[in-house]
Formats: C-alpha cells, structure tokens, sequence
C-alpha cells in the first residue's frame, strides 16, 4: 500500500515532508472539539472512564458524532494537539542533525516557511501513516503551494515539485474523492441528528436493566432458616440529562428506579447480612419502580488544573471525579453499564461509608503523574433536625492522592477518611454506620452513641496486556463508639479482568477477597453479639462474570456471587447467588 508512497518519498524527501507537516498543522486547526467529546464522556459518570486510558477512544459513545468517526478514520493525527508554526528545526528534540531527513526538514523552514511540531516539542517522524491520512495531508499541501503561487512568492514553488504533486495527485485521486465524499455524507448525517437530536443544550443517556437470578444455596444469618430459592427477574432503570453553560463546566440530573431486591441486606435481604449485597439494588427507603431524583451535581473548572463539583444529592466518594477510577474493569457508569455484580467488588471498604447525599468535592492536578482530590459529603444535609444537616450531622472526610504511570498501564493510590455518625442517625443504605457492605457487626454501632472512624487504603491498577489486567485494595479502619471503646476493621481484593474476552468489547472477571469484618472489640462494647465479640472467622467473597457485548449499545452478563461463611461465621452455610443482566444503552 505503501510502495508508491515511499517511491516519492525517496525521490524528493523535502517535499515528502512538507505534505506531513502542513497536513499535521491543517488537520489540527479543522479537528472537532474533542473536548467537548471528552466533556461528554465526564457527564455519563462521576468518573471520566471506566476503561483504562488506552482503551477510552473505544467507549466514547462517538456512534452519536458521525463527523468524528470520519475524521478518525481519515486522521489518525487528529487526536494530538500541534503547537503553533517552528522557526527551527533544533527546536523539535527528536530530530537530530545525524537524522536522514535533517536536512530535508530544515529546507521546509527555508523554502516553505512552514514547520509544526506537538506540545511536547517532538517531530514524532517515524510514526506510520494510512492511505487516507496522506490523502488528507495531500490535499492540505496542495491548498498551500496554491497560496504560495498566488503570493508574491510563487518563485519558492519549483517546476520539479508541482510536477511531483501533480503525480501525486493522479496517484491518489481515488483516496482524495471518497475523502469528499465520505466529509459530504458526514455533514449530511450531522444535520439529520441535529435536526433530531433531544435537546441543543440538553443531552439525554440512559440505561436500562433486566436482571434474572435467584439464590442458589444459603441460609437466613439472622432467623437460621433456608433462604428462599424463587427465580426472579428484575430491572431497574437510570436517567441522565446534562447540561453545560460554558463547554467547560456541567450539570447533571440522574433519576433512577428499579425493583433488584437487595442480596444483601440486614433487613430487606434474603440473607440477613450484607455480605454478598449485589450493587444496582433498589433504595429501600422507596417504593419499587418508582422513579425519583437521585443525583444532581455540578461540575466547573477553577483555573486549567482544579476541578470543583458541587453535589446536593450523590456520593462523596464517586463525585471526585478523578480522569480514570481506580478499578476500571469492575466499577460502573452510565456509559459502559455495569460489570461488577457486588457493591464489594466495585469499591473498598474505605469509599463504602458515604452513602447518599450532599457535598464538594474538589481535584487538583499536580503534574502529569498526580493528582490529589478531596471531599466532604453529608449524607442527611438535607434534615434541618437536631443531629443532622450538613455541618452538624453525619459527614464524611476524604483526601486521596491519584498516580498514573506516564504509560497509563499503572495507577495507584492512597485513600484518608474521617467519618463520623451522631448517636441514632440513618442513611440511606439502611445501616446508620458503616461501609453496607460485609458483616452486621462491622455495619454495627452502640445505640444512643455517636460513632467516629478513621480509614486508610491502598488501591492499585495495573494493565499487563491489552487483553489482562489486574487491580487490587486493602484497606483499615479504626472505629471509635464515643465513650464507650474502639473496634477495628479490615477488607482487602484482588480482581482479574481479561477485555476482549472471546470478542471485542466483551470482558471476563473474577474476583476474589474478604469483605469488611470487625477483626477486634473492645471488652466493654456490645454491637449485638456480646461484650467484646468481634466477627470470629474469615469469610470470603468470590464473583465471577462475563460480559457479552452483543452490540455496541446491548450486552448480557451471566455472573454469580460465593460467599463463604457468612456473616464471618463458619457455622452459616455458603451463600450462592446467580443472575444474569442484560443492559441496554441510550
């Protein structure tokens, strides 16, 4: 394909590169706003990906920008960002006097005036090119020696060189018409969705589960008893519709509702614990299928590397916005759907206190490799009652400091909590304190006594290969019942997660750790099984999935969740739970 190509290319390098150049500095000045894409993709989530960063051009929801699509196509070099024209080539450090083309690319500044180099000060010279990418850099080049020749500097153009371009044009006249065409047919289906899309300042995404499961074995920790095994199927749906004022900055209303009863739930679950809970659960406080607000947020930058959101209704844990989460393959958003079936598999202990409500969150990035966030989340700030509110209630503390290798195959990071819960209060999530996740006793307080935690973790990423990937946590809490004793806490995970397992796109996961548990009590505290009894064995949470995209807006996802001693009990029987979830995307 290239034969032709590299022909000319050897013929006259000088003017070979001058195509390269002025397409790379033309293509960059015509290429869509792709922050407004990237803004997008931040909308559907709390997190801006949910796929680690080599993949995120793949689950930019681009179906809905046809114009993208061929531009991606057409220009692989749209997707870097140019500097502004060169005086000299020694300003590009990866091109050396000793280089081949040294010579050819001084004689550009020379003969043309005309050399662009990226941000970071690079030439990037030896990168391949496709066959539409040249045509669309042809095209460029001949806009300009046209310049050239109507300016008062037509003498810099050679006879030899026009002769060239004329070749090169015959050469590649099939790629120049269908480059038009194909930018024709772009603009033709840009006005239909225009004309048809919902809102002009108003974008709408949605998301819709059907979940069929049932428990498969395991019994009731609280009355002892079997737990029912009824083949159920569920759903729940999520709504989203964000708005931006700047282009910059965004709004987001999320309304949700289903009928997936908990798994795991001390009350309302089918076994008795929250051991096992499953993650896109209906809110317990609601009826089922009931349609309500459950997130409003707005996101703004304060100057080029801090980021504030304002949230009256989410979770402080989520709303940090860092550019990838930590456990991409396991958590959720809108965008991708859900891959983890547990809440334990999507976060650690440390982010599972928050529960719902209003806060600020504010992320700062520090350089290129770290970034530090911080949050504050009430989750009763909307209960103007004694002990509630959003400075004299139930709040939660966080800081975390973010770092990404420079090849964005590593992530890692350390996690600080302070939360606190007045005596007798209650969330959402149906414990008053703790991570709703794991043991009672580890959910557990001491009635008419306001509780404090202090909570660290250690969160890391890393990508092996396209096709495997590995994340795992532990994390610690210290709990402190106010005038009564201290109690200690503890959760670590290890996740596999192989994308494009089978057929890309699709993904498998298998997860594998302790849930929280109370590891120590002190003697003189009862959270309901005696003075000073902590959990007394070691449960384990196994979950395993595959996500089958069937297309790019459906998949299917069989999965189970094995919980081993139950409640931290070795005298309750395994707990198995399969279901499988279909989620379509809008």
């Amino acid at each position: 394909m290239f034969k032709v190509l590299w022909n000319y290319g050897l013929v006259i390098p000088g003017l070979f590169n001058v195509f390269l150049i002025l397409s790379s500095a033309a293509l960059a000045a015509e290429a869509p706003d792709l922050s407004e894409l990237k803004s997008g993709v931040e909308e559907l989530s709390p997190n801006i990906a949910t796929q680690p960063e080599s993949n995120q051009t793949a689950n930019l929801e681009v179906a809905q920008t046809p114009d993208y699509l061929l531009f991606q196509e057409a220009s692989l070099l749209s997707q870097e960002t140019f500097t502004a024209q060169v005086t000299s080539v020694s300003e590009l450090s990866d091109v050396q006097p000793t280089d081949w083309a040294f010579q050819a690319l001084q004689s550009l500044v020379e003969r043309y005036g005309a050399i662009a180099g990226y941000t970071d000060g690079t030439f990037k010279g030896d990168r391949a090119l496709t066959r539409y990418e040249f045509a669309a850099g042809l095209n460029t080049a001949l806009d300009r020696i046209n310049q050239i020749i109507a300016s008062s500097t037509a003498d810099l153009v050679k006879q030899e060189d026009l002769d060239t371009i004329k070749k090169l044009r015959e050469e590649f006249s099939t790629e120049l018409i269908a480059l038009q065409g194909r930018v024709d047919a772009a603009e033709a289906k840009l006005g239909v969705i225009e004309s048809q899309q919902f809102s002009t300042t108003v974008k709408l995404t949605g998301r819709v589960q059907f979940v069929l499961g049932s428990l498969l074995a395991g019994n009731n920790v609280v009355t002892g008893r079997p737990a029912p095994r009824i083949v159920t199927l569920q759903d729940a749906v999520t709504l989203r519709l964000n708005a931006s004022f700047t282009g910059k900055d965004s709004l987001g209303i999320t309304m949700g509702g289903g009928s997936i009863e908990s798994l795991g739930q001390r009350e309302a679950g089918l076994l008795g614990t929250f051991d096992g809970r499953t993650a896109d659960n209906a809110n317990i406080t609601r009826p089922r299928n009931d349609l309500s607000l459950t997130g409003l947020r707005y996101r703004f930058p304060f100057g080029s590397n801090t980021q504030v959101n304002i949230y009256a209704l989410s979770d402080g844990a989520n709303e940090l916005g860092f550019t990838v989460p930590i456990n991409p393959y396991f958590e959720s958003s809108l965008a991708t759907g859900s891959n983890g079936i547990s809440r334990f598999s999507r976060r650690a202990l440390v982010y599972q206190y928050g529960d719902t409500g209003g806060g600020i969150a504010v992320l700062h990035r520090l350089n290129k490799q770290f970034q530090l966030g911080i949050a504050y989340s009430a989750p009763n700030a909307n209960n103007p009652q004694e002990n509630n509110g959003f400075l004299t209630g139930r709040y939660l503390a966080l800081g975390q400091i973010l770092y990404t290798s420079p090849q964005k195959n590593f992530r890692a990071a350390l996690t600080y909590v302070n939360t606190y819960s007045p005596p007798n209060a209650r969330g959402v999530s149906g414990t008053n304190f703790g991570p709703a996740a794991g043991s009672n006793l580890v959910n557990s307080t001491v009635a008419g006594t306001g509780t404090v935690a202090n909570l660290y973790g250690v969160q890391a990423f890393y990508q092996f290969s396209p096709k495997f990937a590995i994340n795992g946590w532990v994390s610690y809490g210290a709990h402190r019942y106010l005038g009564r004793g201290d109690g200690n806490a503890m959760d670590w995970a290890v996740g596999l997660a192989f994308p494009d397992l089978g057929k890309e796109g699709s993904l498998g996961g298998l997860f594998v750790g302790m849930a929280p548990k109370l590891t120590s009590l002190s003697n003189n505290v009862d959270l309901g099984a005696g003075l000073g009894q902590a959990d007394k064995d070691t449960s384990l949470h196994i979950e395993g999935f595959y996500q089958y995209k069937i297309t790019d807006k459906i998949d299917i996802t069989p999965g189970f969740i094995w919980v081993t001693a139950p409640d931290s009990n070795a005298n309750n029987p395994d707990s198995l739970f399969a279901w499988i979830r279909t989620v379509y995307r809008f």
